[in-house]
Order: C-alpha cells, then structure tokens, then sequence
C-alpha cells in the first residue's frame, strides 16, 4: 500500500508554492515551473521524499526513539496537536521556547511546577490559600500548560523531530542541528532546505495541505509501534511453542514402552513363571483291590 498518492496531493493542494519573486534558489531542483507568477513544485520529488521521511521515523519508533512534532503556525497548531495525540508522541504548537531541546534540563524544571501546580488542585491544598494566590497559580498553570502542554511526559530529547515551515520554526531548526537530532520538514519554495536530514517540498501554507503531511508521519508512528507489538507476539509465540516441546520431550520415551492392548501376546518368557502343579495320583483303596481279585 502507497504512503500516500499523487491525488491526495493534487487535492490538498501540495504543489502550490509561493510567488515566484519570493522564491529561495536552493530550491531549484524542487521546482517543477512556474505559472501565473506562482511557483509549481514537483510532486514525484515529493512522493519520494515522503516516502524516506516515513521509512526514517519507522525506523526511529522501531528504535525505542520518540517524535516531537512542531508547528506553531496558526494553521498547524490544530493538526500538529491532533496527530500527535493520535500517535501518542509529543507536540509543540503555540511558541517555541528557546533552549527547548538544547537547554532541556531547565525545560524540566518547569514541566516540574506544572505538574506541582496540578497536584496541588487535586490534593486539596488550593484550599488553604487565598484567593488571589489561586488566582496567580491558575494563572501561571495556564501559561505553563500553553507551552509545555505536548511535552508534559517527554523524559528524554526526542529521537528525531517534524517541523511545518523552517522559516517560522529556525530556533527549533538549529536546535535540533546544533544536537544532532535529525529533522523531517516541509520546505516551501521560500525556504532553504539545506541542513534538513528529510526535506519534503510543498505547500506549508494551506491547512489541507499542512493536515495530510502531518497524518502520515503519524501513520507512520502507528505503524512503527504496530509492527513492534506484532514482533512481541510473536517472539511470545516462539517462547510458547519451545516450551511445549521441551515439555513434551520426555513423553516420546514413555510412548515407546507404552504396549497396543490389541495386538498384545505373551511372550515365552513368561511361560516358566506359569508352572502348572502336577497332578497328584488318587488315592488307591486296597481293600478293594483284593476283593476285586
């Protein structure tokens, strides 16, 4: 089964860059033409770079690695949040925070106090303070939870992140470089695609378009962990069945000695154990025998 289809791309809208006097010219070979002072992207580029991205973070997922999904843009925020969530891995979506990922001890501590201030709601201790001190936590929790919301259980740096419009996300962009960590991203006709590990030309503009590319990385991810769970199964299933034959094992010697009822005879051996007494001579009446003669 295709990751995805050249129609799916048409109808989102994919190959639409943007004006041609805005483009980067690292993007060159991206670009199909240009028509009405806008420029075309080639969609067969695009399918196989689709296809190396989804083949890298199969591979990340398979590899016990997380994804961090990025997109602040008010176009993505709703889809990066969505996907995300779908697959089960982290997001960030309304601003990224400086040092994020290259100062991510620090990150930590303030993940730290969210999940302090939320402890803090359920265990009854916002009972004790006044109102206007709950009115300040609240306060800073919804501020917290704005930024840090999608990475509240990230433990470690992530094994590799996707990223909707360099231009908009370069801290995160550099982060990532700077670390090592690489990044799948779509990059427009504006964008310089250099220093991107998987760089995927399209639309990062249109919703639609933002809305497909983030739903396959996340089929992706789904099925990454699919596939591990199928090999966990399995290697189960081979546990079962060595374990079965090692029971099994000893019987194969007990079948051997076991004996068909049937067709059974009595060996000779047995025979001298069967020893019939003989018969003992009657008794003779003499007083008979003389009268007799």
């Amino acid at each position: 089964m295709a990751v995805v289809t050249m129609k799916n791309l048409l109808e989102s809208g994919v190959h639409f860059g943007h004006q041609v006097k805005r483009w980067d010219p690292r993007m060159k070979k991206y670009i199909f033409t240009a028509r009405n002072g806008i420029h075309i992207i080639d969609l067969q580029k695009t399918i196989q770079a689709i296809k190396d991205a989804y083949d890298a973070v199969q591979k990340t997922v398979g590899s016990g690695k997380t994804v961090l999904f990025v997109g602040t843009k008010k176009q993505a925020q709703a889809a990066i949040q969505k996907e995300s969530e779908r697959c089960e891995q982290f997001y960030v979506n309304n601003r990224w925070l400086g040092g994020m990922l290259t100062n991510f001890t620090t990150i930590k501590k303030s993940i730290q106090r969210l999940k302090k201030i939320e402890k803090m709601e359920v265990d009854g201790t916002f009972e004790s303070l006044t109102k206007k001190e709950i009115a300040s936590l609240q306060k800073e929790k919804t501020k917290l939870e704005k930024n840090l919301g999608g990475i509240k259980e990230m433990k470690d740096l992530p094994g590799i992140i996707f990223v909707i419009d360099t231009r908009k996300e370069a801290i995160a962009v550099t982060e990532a470089q700077r670390l090592g960590i690489p990044i799948v991203a779509v990059v427009d006709t504006n964008c310089n695609p250099e220093g991107i590990t998987y760089p995927i030309p399209g639309n990062d503009d249109a919703i639609r378009s933002i809305s497909l590319f983030t739903q396959i990385i996340a089929n992706a991810v789904v099925e990454a962990g699919a596939a591990e769970g199928l090999k966990i199964i399995e290697n189960l299933a081979g546990d079962e069945t060595e374990e079965v034959k090692t029971d099994a094992a000893p019987a194969t010697d007990e079948s051997e000695v076991e004996i068909d009822i049937a067709n059974y005879k009595p060996e000779d051996k047995a025979k001298p154990e069967e020893t019939k007494e003989e018969e003992a001579p009657l008794p003779v009446d003499e007083d008979r025998l003389y009268e007799s003669k």
